[in-house]
């Protein structure tokens, strides 16, 4: 048994570098989109948080 083939086979194991597939530019609507969840997130939070308070004040 040759360890000359194993020694070829093993230098192209392992993670390898893939290019990278251009980005597609978002549009206006992914943008508004993304800000309007945000704002939904946020203020669901803010709501949770203060009906929490409430609760355990009251």
């Amino acid at each position: 048994m040759t360890l000359i083939g194993l020694r070829r086979r093993s230098f192209r194991r392992g993670a390898t570098r893939r290019r990278q597939a251009p980005r597609r530019r978002q549009g206006g609507f992914d943008r508004w989109l993304d800000r309007a969840v945000d704002i939904a997130v946020i203020t669901a939070l803010v709501v949770g948080g203060v009906a929490l308070a409430l609760h355990l004040l009251l």
